[in-house]
């Protein structure tokens, strides 16, 4: 049987073969506009020509060097050059469930436009049937009298959708062009949870930091504390001094819960980025101090930026779907050309399907033309178009607003060095107005108040140097970031 059903395919093709050669010399035009990749900007610059190209500090501070001759390759956490930070991005990129789904969706985006590669190729099924059939007698012009009868009948049927027009080409041109949103969407998810991850752990990193130097101060306070408490006790001093000396203790012990409580914020949102319940994440043990710094920053050129950008690369395959989208509404204003052939073997009894006499065929073509539809293919025609200039604009929008990240993310960290010096200073001022504070204190020329202002005075002066600093590696981290970081697969 299955070799009759391989010959009744054979003689079908032959059939069908000399209408559909025909035919296919016209299937090669695409009516409608082509995709050309728009050109990216000139500029040879992302800020002002008077910006500094360097992020300087303007005196202790190490300099981060703009390096435009060369890109991000591999994973972008590396240039942190942290076996911590390389091991939690690692877990978050394998256990991370937004990825999964995003990858998920980008296998289905895949098969989609696989499936609608087949609208190019001749269509063949297989059909098979029995059935009881009764005629009337007036059906049969009143001059026979047929009784009752059972039918078998088995054959293939080819059909095929001309594409002269390019309509299904365009179609397929779609669906690649939304495979490859798809998977920018990926890449972009892919950049935003790793960074995520770093940052998180930047945060948690520097938030630890602060709670150890407010630990340290509370116990500087403590000690403050005895020093008053015995003077008081020998009559060197009033009580308001060991009621100004607990008031600090309390003050600065008032400064942990909303750290703690960052600290714990920022394990819980580590956890969900490893694909993880809270419960199970362990307290993360990463020293900032530990993490070099990135100094060579890897650019690249402006021009570059529209070619790695995940959200712009996602906007151009948007741009690309929306121009296949124009030629497939154009395409439709056309007539549209179908070929069907079938070849079946018909009897009376099932031995009979085997009789050559039982072979029965029909090759049908068959044209269909809108003529009038009340406006409604020129207005969907005039519709892609207007999607499409849509599309164009928010293209360029991506662009323009990128380049403004980079350029503010570039001065941050400019900021970010000068920062970082002032915070030095402050820090290298108030300890030694802090030790020249507790010398006259012991000395007796000056009060518990003193001492208190000089060490509250450090003490925001360590805070904000703590601070400044994680600000400078999460700025550096958004930077790569918005340069396009790294793809996954390296590129």
């Amino acid at each position: 049987m299955t070799k009759g059903c391989f010959a009744q395919s054979a003689g079908l093709a032959r059939l069908a073969l000399p209408a559909a050669a025909g035919l296919l010399l016209l299937n090669g035009c695409m009516v409608g506009p082509n995709f050309s990749r728009p050109t990216p900007p000139r500029e040879e610059s992302y800020r002002e020509r008077s910006a500094p190209a360097d992020s300087a500090g303007t005196r202790g501070t190490d300099r981060q060097r703009v390096d435009t001759t060369s890109n991000v390759v591999g994973d972008w956490w590396s240039l942190f050059h942290s076996d911590d930070l390389d091991r939690i991005v690692k877990d978050a990129v394998a256990g991370n469930q937004n990825l999964a789904a995003m990858k998920a969706t980008l296998g289905q985006t895949q098969e989609l436009a696989l499936a609608a590669t087949g609208g190019l190729y001749p269509q063949l099924s297989l059909s098979g049937g029995v059935g009881r059939q009764k005629y009337g007698n007036e059906f049969l012009g009143g001059f026979f009298n047929l009784p009752p009868f059972t039918y078998f009948a088995v054959g293939p049927t080819v059909s095929y959708r001309l594409d002269y027009n390019g309509a299904v080409k365009r179609g397929i041109e779609r669906e690649s062009a939304l495979v490859e949103s798809a998977r920018q969407q990926f890449n972009a998810a892919y950049l935003s949870i790793t960074g995520q991850v770093v940052m998180q752990a930047v945060a948690n990193a520097s938030t630890r930091q602060q709670i150890a130097i407010l630990e340290s101060l509370v116990a500087q306070d403590r000690d403050n504390l005895k020093l008053v408490e015995d003077a008081f006790e020998a009559g060197s001093v009033a009580r308001i001094d060991v009621l100004s000396a607990q008031s600090q203790i309390d003050s600065d012990l008032t400064l942990l819960p909303p750290l703690r409580q960052d600290l714990a914020r920022s394990r819980h949102a580590l956890s969900i980025l490893l694909g993880k319940a809270p419960a199970s994440m362990a307290e993360l043990q990463i020293d900032l101090d530990k993490i070099p710094l990135p100094m060579a920053l890897p650019v690249g050129l402006p021009s570059e930026l529209a070619h790695r950008r995940p959200d712009i690369l996602e906007a151009e395959a948007q741009l690309h779907a929306a121009t296949s989208a124009v030629g497939i509404a154009e395409a439709n204003l056309y007539p549209q050309i179908q070929l069907t052939a079938t070849l079946a073997q018909e009897a009376l009894r099932p031995s009979g399907l085997v009789d050559g006499s039982a072979t029965a065929w029909s090759l049908i073509s068959g044209v269909t033309a809108p003529i009038f539809d009340g406006g409604t293919l020129r207005a969907q025609k005039r519709a892609s178009v207007d999607a499409l200039r849509a599309s164009a604009s928010r293209y360029q929008e991506t662009v323009l607003e990128a380049f403004g990240q980079v350029a503010d993310l570039l001065d941050a960290l400019d900021h970010d060095a000068e920062q970082l010096d002032a915070q030095i200073q402050a820090e290298q001022t108030a300890r030694s107005a802090l030790d020249l504070a507790r010398a006259s204190y012991a000395e007796g020329n000056a009060g518990i108040l003193q001492v208190l202002d000089a060490q509250r005075t450090y003490l925001k002066s360590r805070l904000g140097f703590a601070r400044a600093s994680a600000e400078r590696y999460l700025d550096t981290a958004q930077l790569i970031l918005a340069l396009g970081g790294s793809d996954p697969s390296g590129g």
